[in-house]
């Protein structure tokens, strides 16, 4: 099979829609768009309506519509995505701030956060959250501003010291 990306794309989902309408199955339409059938198979699926998911679709009789297909799958894309506990817009993000400019440790900030709100824990984050907020800023202003804050301003996180591996010695 050849290689693409792990989406279909909206040309993919008209040729599925297409070859449906012309009376083709879902391994030829796969053969066709050098997939697997079963991607084709789960897309045709997931786009039908839940009475005719439950008994697949004979060839040529499918209600399969690519520009809905497509919005849904976009749609679900968005729907799964995790949303950032330490937007830049969000409140927490205030307090984390005000906290680094009065001269804190991320640490101390979790910890601190967790004794603020014991019983909301979507108001809670980690030192390696705050850490990993700062450093995946983007260049500007208020990333050098919050690098600056921290006790070791380092302009990129330096990966821990190994050392020497003294296993088995005093």
């Amino acid at each position: 099979m050849g290689t693409h990306d792990q989406h279909l794309s909206a040309e993919e989902r008209a040729t599925i829609m297409i070859m449906l309408q012309q009376g083709c199955s879902a391994r030829s339409i796969a053969r066709t768009l050098q997939r697997s059938p079963s991607t084709v198979t789960r897309e045709i699926r997931r786009a039908l309506d839940w009475p005719q998911r439950a008994a697949f679709v004979p060839a040529g009789s499918s209600t399969y519509d690519a520009r809905a297909a497509g919005a849904r799958a976009c749609a679900m894309r968005l729907k799964r995505r995790r949303s950032r506990k330490l937007s830049e817009d969000g409140v927490l993000f205030g307090v984390v701030h005000h906290f680094l400019l009065e001269g804190w440790s991320p640490g101390q900030i979790a910890g601190t956060l967790k004794r603020m709100w014991p019983d909301d824990p979507h108001r809670r984050v980690s030192h390696e959250t705050i850490y990993n907020c700062i450093y995946a800023m983007p260049r500007g202003e208020l990333r050098k501003e919050l690098i600056a804050c921290l006790r070791r301003a380092m302009p990129k996180r330096m990966p821990r010291s190994r050392g020497q591996d003294r296993r088995g010695r005093p």
